[in-house]
């Protein structure tokens, strides 16, 4: 009866979220056209359909292959595309199936570690998150891969729930693998997955921990091979396009040549976000599309190693740009057809996913605040704290991020709950739900990648369903489970 309970929870979070999602698509459809950078991967995701590859016509009617845009995303809507037809409403009801799994994903990975009633309620606060739900219109990654980081968090706690975890990691390595082709930048979540879903401590049938002194070599040894087998699905997957762009574009790259771009904007940005690039001097005769990426890279390093505290005292505005306000939705909606969703519905779209955003923040902070952190039956372990894992290092940071919550923007508030999961120490995160180090580790990973490159609020989405779901985290006394 409780599995079906459980089963049942899924279902509705399921249902509740892919019905949200196609009520979204039906009021886009035939009004929200691509845009942005949708619109090149639309373009591309037809050709691809066409069966004219991974390439780019020119208005000059010259045909070069592709690689600035990563693959993943308009390879997965050229599919709909070929059988449906080249129409925008198709990525949209793909956006709209990767949605609901999100849902479900946060579900299950709730369900791990509270009650049905709090995994149901965190499942739908995905399900049903106005920052999320609307940008299922946008032909855009950035939804995608939030949806696919969900999932793969979701199996990689099956694998540390496992006594034989090597299928799930597999599981794991693969959907990590689809998002790095998606988001190159999910890459390196794959051996933090791999490492938090094997190097946990074991427990007898009886319920009692390994001993720390006789077992601490075995959780590193685990550890270790977790991160390896889901790090190298993840390049397996990624492998044969790595193969296509070190024969196509005269340059070998993982999955996209835009790094140097990228890096050169971030050297150049005013406001920490996306800034019409200044082309150097010694790239503006560079025309081959991976060439001129490194160009970019090769002069925007050079600027880095010239000026390092100016390209340091931007990092503040990439953070701001990313995490204090999202807006991926609204500024999508209005940039694709400002006349069916006009500047007042952006404003009000806006404020009513950043009071839902800033509201999960603060729960998710109370989490942390309120949790408990046994010693889990581990000799000497309380005698071992330090200065930096004391609750009360832990509850004052958790209580910085709440005041945060109030005073300022979002910034402030996500970092402080990363380092507040952090203060509970490597121990107690072994044990603790997976959900609570991931949401660290999206959180520190998002911040570092834009701090290095730019921001934008879109770029932040991914840390809204992990926080989200750790605001319903009420870890359960340790107790035996019966194996069937």
């Amino acid at each position: 009866m409780a599995v079906t309970t459980g089963r049942r929870g899924g279902l509705v979070v399921a249902a509740v979220g892919l019905a949200v999602r196609l009520a979204v698509v039906a009021w886009a459809a035939g009004t929200i056209p691509a845009a942005a950078d949708g619109t090149y991967y639309d373009t591309l995701a037809a050709r691809l359909a066409e069966g004219r590859g991974y390439t780019w016509l020119w208005p000059d009617g010259a045909v070069t292959y592709a690689a600035h845009y990563p693959v993943g995303y308009p390879a997965m809507v050229a599919l709909g595309y070929a059988v449906f037809g080249a129409t925008p409403v198709v990525a949209m009801v793909l956006n709209a199936l990767f949605g609901a799994a999100a849902g479900v994903a946060a579900w299950s990975l709730v369900a791990k570690a509270s009650s049905p009633r709090l995994a149901l309620a965190a499942g739908l606060a995905v399900a049903l998150h106005p920052a999320l739900v609307p940008y299922t219109a946008a032909l855009m990654t950035e939804g995608v891969t939030t949806s696919l980081l969900v999932v793969a968090a979701a199996l990689a706690a099956h694998a540390r729930d496992a006594d034989k975890p090597l299928r799930w990691l597999a599981l794991t390595g693969l959907v990590m693998g689809v998002a790095t082709l998606v988001r190159p930048q999910s890459l390196v979540l794959a051996p933090v997955l791999g490492w938090l879903a094997t190097a946990r401590e074991r427990r007898s049938a009886l319920g009692v921990a390994e001993r720390s002194d006789a077992t601490g070599g075995k959780r590193l040894r685990r550890g270790v091979l977790g991160a390896a087998v889901v790090s190298l699905t993840t390049l397996a997957v990624c492998a044969p396009w790595t193969a296509r762009n070190c024969s196509r574009m005269e340059r070998c790259a993982l999955v996209s040549v835009n790094g140097g771009w990228n890096l050169a904007i971030g050297t150049q940005t005013d406001t920490g976000g996306w800034h019409e690039l200044a082309v150097p001097e010694a790239c503006k005769n560079v025309f081959q599309e991976a060439a001129k990426d490194e160009c970019f890279g090769r002069e925007a390093k050079k600027e880095i190693l010239r000026h390092p505290g100016a390209w340091l005292a931007r990092a503040p505005a990439k953070l701001r740009v990313t995490f204090d306000y999202f807006g991926a939705a609204p500024w999508y909606l209005h940039t694709a057809n400002a006349e069916r969703f006009p500047y007042g519905a952006k404003v009000a779209l806006g404020a009513i996913e950043t009071l839902a955003a800033r509201l999960l923040l603060a729960a998710a902070l109370v989490t942390l605040f309120r949790m408990r952190v046994a010693d889990g039956g581990v000799p000497g372990q309380r005698a071992r704290m330090s200065c930096w894992t004391s609750p009360w290092v832990r509850k004052g940071l958790a209580a910085v991020g709440l005041i945060a919550c109030v005073l300022v923007p979002g910034t402030v508030g996500y970092l402080a709950l990363a380092a507040a999961i952090l203060a509970l120490g490597w121990r107690a995160l072994e044990r603790a739900p997976l959900v609570v180090p991931l949401t660290a580790a999206v959180i520190l990973t998002t911040a570092l990648t834009h701090a290095v490159f730019f921001g934008a609020g879109r770029y932040g989405l991914v840390v809204v369903p992990f926080v989200a779901a750790l605001a319903f985290v009420r870890p359960r006394n340790e107790r035996p489970t019966r194996q069937t």
